[in-house]
C-alpha cells in the first residue's frame, strides 16, 4: 500500500511590509493586490484553479508582470541607489510618492497594458492632489524612469516605454495645476535684520553664501581641508554637492571679503566643520553671566528638569543641515517681524547681482550651472536696459 502525500495548496498570504497579498507557486511569488481585497482573492482563486489543472504558465512565458510587481522590484533597487551619506535622498521619497498613486489606480494591471492613457489618469490624480505643474511633470517622469529601468531588466518591452514617452508634460496656462510664484532675491534690509538676530555662526554663513552664491548645503559643510588657500582667490571644493552624481566637479571661488569672514572659523582641525550647532550652543553658554548663587538653583552639570526631560533633550549636531540653517533664519525673520525668506533666496540674490554687473555667463560659472537656461531661473532679469530702450524709442 503506497502512502502518497496529498498536494499542499499554495496559501493566500500577507506580505506585511507592503500590505499586499501574494501566493507562492512553484517557488515563484505572484502578487495579487491589496491584502484582503475582493480583487486579490478573485485573482488567487483563478491562479489556484489553474494550478490544480496543471495549466499555470511558466514565468515570463505569457503572463506579464503587473505594475505592482515592477514597482516592488524598482523600489528595492531605488532604495539602494538613491542614497547619500548613508541616508535616502529626496529623490527616493519623491519616487515613492509618485508610485503610490500608480499603485492605487493600476496595481494589478499588466505592465504591457500601461500606456499613455493610463499615465494621463495617474497625472490627473496628481492634479487632484493639488501638486504644482512642475512637480507633476517631474513625478510623471519618475514613473517613466521606472518603466525604462524595467526595460533594462528585461521585465518590460521597449515598445511600452516608447509609448509612454509620447506623453508631453503639462504646459503653463493649459492645465488647472498651479504654478509656484518665482523665487525672489532677498532685500538687503531683510538680510541685515536677520544677521543681527542670529548666532555668529549663522550670520557668517549668510554673508558667505551672499558673497559666493553657493548653495545652502555647501555653506553648511565648509571644512578647512576643503579650501585651497594658495592663491589670492581661494577655491572651495565641497566634500559633497548636488550634482556630484553627474560626475560634475564643483569649485566655489572665495574672494577677499568672504575670506575675511571665514578666517576666524578655520582655526580648528582640518576635517572639522567650520559651522557647528554644538559649538554655537557652547559659545552661548559661556557668554551668559550667572546671577544665581552657586549654592542655589541650577549649577553646571545639573538641570532642574526631571531626569526623563533631560534625557529627551536634543543633542546639538556637529554640523548644520539645510533644515536647521533655514529654521534659524526664519526664527529671526519672525522675531524681526519681516516676511520669511530662505537661504535658497540668497543664491538668487547673488545670481541677480552677478548677472547685472558681469553678465549671464559669469553668473552661470559662479553658480555652477551646466546651462545658462538654469541661471536664468536664478537671476532675476535686469529690466533697466529694457526700460532705457523704451525711454529712448517710445
Amino acid at each position: 500500500m503506497t502512502n502518497s502525500k496529498p498536494l499542499r495548496v499554495p496559501k493566500y498570504s500577507h506580505h506585511k511590509p507592503s500590505d499586499r497579498a501574494r501566493v507562492i507557486i512553484d517557488g515563484r511569488h505572484v502578487w495579487l493586490g491589496k491584502y484582503g481585497s475582493a480583487s486579490s482573492k478573485k485573482r488567487y482563486r483563478e491562479l489556484i484553479a489553474k494550478w490544480a489543472a496543471g495549466t499555470v504558465e511558466e514565468p515570463n512565458a505569457k503572463e506579464p508582470i503587473t505594475l505592482a510587481e515592477l514597482m516592488a522590484q524598482y523600489l528595492t533597487w531605488a532604495s539602494g541607489y538613491y542614497v547619500k551619506n548613508g541616508q535616502h535622498t529626496r529623490e527616493y521619497g519623491n519616487t515613492k510618492d509618485a508610485l503610490k498613486i500608480v499603485r492605487q489606480l493600476f496595481e494589478l494591471l499588466p505592465i504591457g497594458d500601461f500606456g499613455p492613457k493610463a499615465l494621463v489618469e495617474v497625472r490627473t490624480a496628481m492634479i487632484a492632489k493639488g501638486w504644482t505643474r512642475k512637480y507633476i511633470n517631474k513625478q510623471v517622469d519618475r514613473v517613466k524612469r521606472m518603466v525604462k529601468w524595467g526595460v533594462s531588466q528585461e521585465l518590460v518591452s521597449a515598445e511600452t516605454y516608447q509609448a509612454l514617452r509620447t506623453l508631453a508634460g503639462l504646459k503653463r496656462g493649459r492645465t488647472t495645476a498651479p504654478d509656484n510664484a518665482p523665487v525672489q532675491p532677498v532685500r538687503e534690509a531683510h538680510i541685515a535684520a536677520v544677521t543681527d538676530r542670529v548666532s555668529e555662526a549663522v550670520s557668517t554663513m549668510i554673508q558667505v553664501q551672499r558673497l559666493t552664491g553657493c548653495r545652502p548645503g555647501e555653506v553648511c559643510i565648509i571644512r578647512p581641508c576643503d579650501l585651497d588657500r594658495s592663491g589670492d582667490v581661494w577655491r572651495y571644493m565641497p566634500e559633497s554637492h548636488k550634482t556630484e552624481h553627474h560626475d560634475r566637479h564643483r569649485v566655489i571661488f572665495v574672494g577677499p571679503k568672504a575670506q575675511a569672514l571665514l578666517m576666524p572659523w578655520l582655526l580648528r582641525p582640518a576635517t572639522s566643520y567650520c559651522f557647528s550647532p554644538k559649538e554655537t550652543m557652547e559659545r552661548r553658554h559661556r557668554s551668559r553671566t550667572r546671577k544665581t548663587p552657586l549654592n542655589q538653583g541650577n549649577r553646571k552639570g545639573y538641570s532642574s528638569r526631571s531626569r526623563d526631560a533631560r534625557k529627551a533633550q536634543r543633542v546639538p549636531s556637529d554640523v548644520y543641515t539645510t533644515n536647521s540653517y533655514r529654521q534659524a533664519i526664519q526664527r529671526a525673520c519672525d522675531e524681526a517681524k519681516i516676511p520669511r525668506w530662505t537661504p535658497h533666496q540668497l543664491r538668487h540674490t547673488a545670481a541677480t547681482e552677478i548677472r547685472s554687473e558681469f553678465g549671464l555667463e559669469a553668473a552661470q560659472t559662479v553658480l555652477g550651472h551646466a546651462t545658462a537656461a538654469v541661471t536664468e531661473i536664478y537671476a532675476e532679469r535686469d529690466q533697466r536696459l529694457a526700460a532705457d530702450v523704451a525711454r529712448k524709442t517710445g
